[in-house]
């Protein structure tokens, strides 16, 4: 088999077209025919940028690729085929202008046999290469799923990679290794390998072929071959029973992993496939904890979107890497991948990491549609589960999320998506009866499923964050197998308060009532709730995280919890957050910045030794003068001493029982002006230390009237635009969090739409602050006059700066709120 990723060579036009012809008929015309195609590299989503646009929903619809191909395949009479690892939503693959196939799914992965289409078309014009033409449509559908009522978008394009895979006339098409443990034995504990395999002949049947079968164990030495000859067969068939003895198992601490690969020989060529699988075993114990390798487990889990500032889903394999080992880094040994099956690339990094996994399908909100929504789940299900059986990360399938929240029909029966819900359930163990099924919130069907999870969101959307270890021992009573999935809270990064949000008393926390409910996430109406009330601090959530994860500790009986959501992510349904249309949830920004709730995970999930004094991003801390502050410090060292300007503050030992901040606090008089704090952290030995400094302000502010903007350069070709907000007397306002418009003319353009504190050109304030970045050469377009850009009110031109215009890039970048005056910079650059 020879593969190759198609990432270079695409152009890309996002709208509708009137057919396939006009793909190509500019070439025919010899022009461009009013279509404006651009280049592009896969992987791509035309929605990389709108879904962050605060002034506009983003686009769904069409949207086309088109490219041509040289193919050379190595072998006599071989296949010519591409695998796509994942189109959204909707995708139709044309070789000039012949439909060869057409898929429905933005998730799972499908292959395209071009062979003959591709020999047919072989136009002068194109000088013997193959033009291809896809058909992205992301357009709103009840019939499929996901539902537009998801918190998440659907995204459009060819946002994984996609593979030009030339093959043999019989090759191989699909390889599973069932991998179990026999138990202890003389010598080790015993292993097997169930070797199954599917092939792939469309024109050819009854040929001979040779197969043979390398395991390499995790030390990459071999631990066994085998031999096999005999004629094709269809559909999947196992060829091998390989015993080994003294395996090694799998963990999350020791992710070792076996290589089985597969050769195969025809007369037409040899193929091979390389499958990396584990032994490992696992248990959800009935009303009680969760058992790898027959040891108790607490699952410390987080989600992930497939979502990243300024690309959308359309991560590289670079970006999926760095954020998986930034999630492990954390202290994460599971995680849910929330709401559809990903890439095949995290499912590979969960293995090597050793991050258990939850992977669901998007049948998430809406209600139940008819015989096609139906197929599609069931379809989904079973690719999801075909495609990803060979992960020893995975545990569960995940057949729904929050299939109580109805909207996308007029009607709605519990009774029939029961009777779905079930058969979803006796698919999966009969695709895969090694792995266990879950849901999230959906009472009337906990019952169904092996593993349940119940929404319970203590301090944020019902409750307070105190009510979280009674609230899971109510929910857990109720099932065999319980699991927390979703908890957390919106917090704007770089926000700080010095007292967070405690207006606790206004919440009804009666009865451990912790369960969101539709219309919770508004910003208005309902019953008093933090996520309405409250601060939306990074303060807070720190605060509520450590409450969690020492609950979580005492929790003996508990198989694990998982925090949502590991990043920041777009979302349709929250135009009125801080950032609009952005969840906020995040440990990290979208671009993978860290918040410092963050290093509150770490404190108690990572086994490296570490320690973060909060509030790094906080440049300026307030009181009065001579009142003592709280300084925290996050670590899992046993000993934590700080130091205040050179002065020890005394040393704390570490207790997670003692909250905030396990015991690690300490309260400190700050000098007015500069300070600086370092904590030096101590473990067996082992010495760890960390530094900030920050500017404590002892003057009183009033309502924010002005804006004052700095400009830094941080590159060649970026600078970054500051804001901060004053008082009528000029005393910052270290708590404003007034929304804040960015906008910029002239030579340059905002780098915006990213979905980040610095990124955003319509954002509240955090702390006091904004920014934005802003690429001076950015603009499209030659020379503009200066009286075109220069707004009425803003600085004055002098008659020399508009005779050297022409040889300057000029960008004039405006702040501007609602009862403040515009303010206004000007960045200028020689030419």
């Amino acid at each position: 088999m020879h593969k190759k990723r198609l990432i270079d060579g695409w152009q890309h036009y996002t709208g509708g077209l009137g057919g396939v012809w006009e793909v190509w008929r500019a070439d025919k015309l010899n022009n461009h025919y009013n279509v404006p195609w651009h280049q592009v590299q896969l992987p791509h989503s035309y929605n990389g940028l709108d879904v962050m646009d605060p002034d506009s929903t983003y686009y769904q619809g069409e949207g086309w690729y088109r490219t041509r191909l040289s193919l050379q395949n190595p072998y006599p009479e071989g296949r010519t085929l591409l695998h796509f690892e994942g189109a959204g939503q909707k995708t139709d693959v044309y070789v000039y202008t012949e439909k060869i196939a057409s898929h429905l799914g933005g998730y799972d992965e499908f292959t395209v046999d071009i062979t003959e289409a591709a020999a047919g078309n072989q136009l002068e014009r194109y000088e013997g290469q193959v033009p291809l033409a896809i058909c992205c449509n992301n357009s709103r559908d009840l019939e499929t799923i996901p539902s537009d009522a998801n918190d998440f978008h659907a995204y459009g394009g060819v946002y994984r990679y996609l593979n030009l895979v030339y093959v043999p006339a019989v090759s191989i098409e699909d390889m599973h290794i069932a991998a179990q443990c026999h138990g202890l034995a003389e010598g080790g504990e015993k292993g097997s390998l169930d070797v199954q395999l599917s092939l792939y002949a469309p024109q050819f049947a009854n040929e001979n072929i040779a197969i043979d079968i390398i395991v390499k164990a995790p030390d990459q030495n071999i631990a066994a071959s085998v031999h096999w000859e005999g004629k094709q067969w269809e559909g999947m068939k196992s060829i091998a029973q390989i015993e080994l003895d003294e395996i090694m198992r799998w963990s999350t601490e020791q992710p070792r992993l076996y290589e089985v690969e597969v050769r195969l020989a025809s007369q037409y060529g040899e193929t091979a496939r390389t499958v990396r699988t584990g032994f490992r075993t696992f248990e959800f114990v009935k009303k009680g904890p969760f058992l790898l390798n027959g040891e108790r487990l607490l699952l410390q889990g987080t989600h992930r979107h497939e979502d990243f500032a300024g690309v959308g889903p359309a991560m590289t394999e670079a970006m999926i890497t760095e954020e998986m080992r930034v999630i492990k880094e954390m202290g994460v040994n599971f995680i849910r991948l929330g709401h559809y099956q990903q890439s095949r690339i995290v499912l590979e990094l969960c293995d090597e990491l050793g991050i258990l996994v939850w992977e669901e399908i998007p049948w998430s909100r809406g209600g139940l549609g008819g015989e096609g929504y139906r197929q599609q789940c069931i379809d989904m299900l079973r690719a999801m589960i075909t495609q990803h059986r060979n992960h020893p990360s995975v545990i569960l399938w995940g057949l729904g999320n929050e299939n109580d929240w109805e909207c996308d029909f007029d009607y709605f029966d519990q009774e029939d998506i029961r009777r779905f819900m079930k058969r979803l359930h006796d698919l999966s163990h009969e695709i895969d009866p090694t792995r266990k099924t879950v849901i999230r919130r959906c009472d009337f069907c906990k019952d169904i499923v092996d593993v349940y999870s119940p929404s319970i969101w203590a301090g944020w959307y019902r409750g307070i964050y105190t009510d979280y270890e009674n609230s899971c021992k109510q929910a857990a009573d109720e099932v065999n197998s319980f699991f927390h999935a979703e908890w957390g809270a919106d917090n704007v990064a770089r926000r700080h308060v010095e007292e967070p949000y405690t207006g606790f008393q206004m919440i009804d926390s009666g009865g451990g009532s912790t369960d969101e409910r539709d219309g919770d996430y508004l910003l208005t109406g309902g019953e008093p709730r933090v996520s309405r009330d409250g601060d939306w601090s990074e303060t807070y959530f720190c605060d509520m995280i450590d409450w969690y994860l020492s609950a979580q500790q005492r929790m003996d009986w508990m198989t694990g919890a998982a925090q949502w959501a590991f990043k920041d992510f777009a979302t349709p349904v929250r135009p009125d957050s801080p950032i609009p249309y952005l969840n906020m949830k995040g440990v990290v920004e979208r671009d993978l910045t860290k918040k410092e709730a963050y290093y509150v995970f770490q404190s108690y999930w990572s086994k490296r030794l570490m320690a973060r004094i909060y509030g790094h991003s906080m440049s300026v801390r307030y009181g009065q003068e001579g009142q003592a502050r709280t300084v925290k410090v996050y670590s899992n060292a046993a000993t934590v001493e700080l130091f205040c300007n050179g002065v020890s503050l005394g040393k704390r030992n570490r207790n997670s029982e003692d909250f905030p901040a396990a015991g690690l606090r300490w309260e400190v008089n700050f000098q007015p002006g500069e300070n600086v704090l370092k904590a030096v952290a101590e473990r067996d030995g082992q010495i760890v230390s960390d530094e900030l400094s920050f500017v404590y302000q002892t003057e009183s502010w009033g309502k924010p009237v002005q804006l004052q903007l700095e400009i830094e350069r941080v590159s060649a070709d970026r600078h970054v635009v500051y804001v901060k907000a004053y008082d009528e007397h000029g005393v910052f306002c270290p708590v404003a969090a007034n929304f804040i418009r960015f906008s910029a003319a002239g030579d340059g353009k905002l780098i915006d739409n990213l979905g980040t504190v610095g990124g955003s050109r319509l954002v509240q304030l955090a702390s006091g602050r904004a920014s934005i970045a802003v690429e001076p050469g950015g603009a499209p377009g030659a020379y503009i006059p200066v009286e075109h850009f220069f707004t009425a009110g803003g600085p004055a031109i002098t008659a020399r700066e508009q005779d050297t215009r022409k040889q300057l890039r000029t960008t004039i970048v405006s702040a501007a709120c609602e009862g403040m005056e515009t303010a206004f910079v000007t960045i200028k650059e020689q030419l």
